[in-house]
């Protein structure tokens, strides 16, 4: 058995993926792309010392945030742990938020060494872009907002990039897919108040990046981390920013639900804030019943 637990940012994957593990005799494999560096632990809120409970994690705290780890080398790393835990007869259990590293570790998602086509695309506007991906019905979801990736994508589709290449296909037949889910407003509650209370530690763990010059990928695409640098040029006040910062968690919830939701099989449970433990035994009371 493999159990997956996905879901948005703030809804409390953490939690049931230390009460799973302990059931079910499980080890963690972090499913973030941020989590994986060092350093990085108040605005990817990063699972303690204390809040593991002795449960091991694999893939936390891996690399610097100077260094390239990419949703290959994930795939590669991911699988091999997958393999180890097994073979202690344990369960793996992946927690965790970005969608395409776990689909890259659980499906038969290819890399392929396409040519360097892009730059074909340049004279299309984002509608055209749109417009031949929707041409070959393939039903892959993609974001309309993102040229870079739509390009990426049409020069994928135009040199022949299959369905089966894109990762619809399971490798393994024991995945088990968790959703936990709540109603958006107490979510995005939830996450306004989160980012409150860690926004002093959160400006002193990023400040050192900033002023050091360290633009590396994780620190300019990671929420929390990429708006505090238009504060510390100057060009915007913390308001904004912290304004900036829950706006920019909340789309990715948003994203990240629609996302899970069309690319997995996963059931979905709402998560008990009163009563966690119902929501665990809602959880253990599924998996059983499989």
């Amino acid at each position: 058995m493999i159990l997956a637990i996905v879901g948005p940012t703030g809804v409390g994957k953490t939690k049931l993926s230390i009460e799973l593990a302990k059931i079910y005799n499980g080890e963690i494999i972090n499913c973030d792309s941020l989590q994986v560096y060092r350093g990085l632990d108040v605005g990817t809120a990063k699972i303690t010392n204390q809040e593991m409970e002795h449960i091991p994690h694999h893939l936390l705290n891996i690399k610097n945030v100077e260094e390239t780890y990419t949703v290959f080398d994930y795939q590669k790393d991911a699988r091999e742990c997958i393999e180890q835990i097994k073979a202690k007869k344990k369960v793996p259990i992946f927690v965790g938020g970005t969608g395409m590293y776990l689909k890259a570790a659980l499906y038969d998602y290819r890399f392929l060494e396409e040519e360097d086509t892009t730059s074909l695309y340049d004279n299309l506007s984002n509608e055209e872009l749109q417009k031949r991906i929707d041409e070959y019905e393939t039903g892959i979801v993609f974001d309309k907002q993102n040229r870079r990736r739509m390009i990426r994508l049409l020069s994928k589709l135009d040199q022949g990039f299959t369905l089966s290449q894109n990762g619809f296909q399971l490798l393994y037949d024991d995945v088990i897919f968790i959703g936990l889910t709540i109603d958006r407003e107490i979510l995005y509650q939830r996450i306004h108040k989160r980012f409150d209370q860690m926004l002093i530690p959160l400006i002193d763990e990023v400040k050192p990046y900033i002023i050091n010059g360290v633009k590396t990928k994780p620190l300019m695409t990671g929420i929390g981390y990429k708006e505090f640098y238009a504060f510390f040029d100057n060009k915007k006040t913390l308001h904004q920013v912290v304004e900036e910062c829950k706006q920019n968690s909340r789309n990715y919830a948003k994203r990240q639900f629609t996302w899970f939701t069309n690319q997995m099989d996963v059931t979905w449970f709402e998560v008990n804030y009163e009563s966690f433990q119902e929501t665990v035994q809602d959880v253990v009371k599924y998996i059983d019943s499989i």
